[in-house]
């Protein structure tokens, strides 16, 4: 049986321990793309008005608070500080979160992969919830470690999905069939992508203007 599609009215995105002081150790992604990522992710969710529910650590340890590029993004959104370690659903406050918003599908991102997503990905799913982890918004000390957690979600029931591929579901979303919000996260996150559609665009004005001429 088809799973049905992931939509804003069904699925919360959950962000996890994206803190500073973890970002150096980071060895499984390039820095700046991880963060990139990270903050589409973020956008997704705020644009296309999902469930959205964010953890930290607690900001008075050495890891620090969120990514300043996520926070401001974030706008003010609350952020719960979790004292247990790795399975967040072991934090009442996070768990209550989660239900609160209502929605079945979970969409987690966050790092370390191996660590506090993998735990916290077990935990959704030991809960009942259909879980997917954004593997290109997720990051570990080594690609190993990165792509073995993966494996281990995705054989425990997890789905791997990438940021801009839950965008562009988002947008099938009747809500949001017009709305500009996928090509804006092109233009501002993917720019390789935007690159290409305004070369396909300027090859079809300069096809248009070839035929006023001939």
């Amino acid at each position: 049986m088809a799973p049905e599609p992931l939509m804003p009215t069904n699925t919360t995105v959950v962000l996890v321990d994206y803190a500073i002081g973890f970002a150096n150790l980071l060895g499984s992604h390039d820095l700046t793309q991880h963060i990139n990522n990270v903050v589409g992710l973020a956008k997704t969710a705020k644009w296309y008005e999902s469930g959205l529910v964010v953890t930290n650590g607690e900001s008075s340890k050495p890891s620090g608070p969120l990514y300043p590029e996520l926070l401001e993004v974030l706008d003010g959104h609350p952020v719960i500080e979790r004292a247990v370690d790795f399975n967040s659903f072991l934090d009442e406050r996070f768990a209550d979160a989660v239900r609160a918003e209502g929605r079945e599908n979970l969409v987690i991102g966050g790092i370390a992969t191996d660590g506090c997503v993998l735990q916290t990905v077990l935990g959704g799913l030991r809960a009942g919830y259909r879980v997917h982890v954004v593997v290109d918004a997720s990051a570990s000390l080594s690609a190993e470690a990165h792509n073995a957690a993966v494996q281990r979600m995705t054989q425990a029931g997890a789905v791997p999905v990438t940021w801009f591929s839950l965008a562009a579901e988002f947008q099938l979303d009747p809500k949001f069939h017009d709305a500009p919000h996928r090509m804006r996260l092109m233009q501002e996150n993917v720019p390789a992508m935007a690159m290409g559609a305004r070369s396909f665009l300027n090859a079809l004005e300069l096809g248009k203007k070839a035929a006023q001429t001939a």
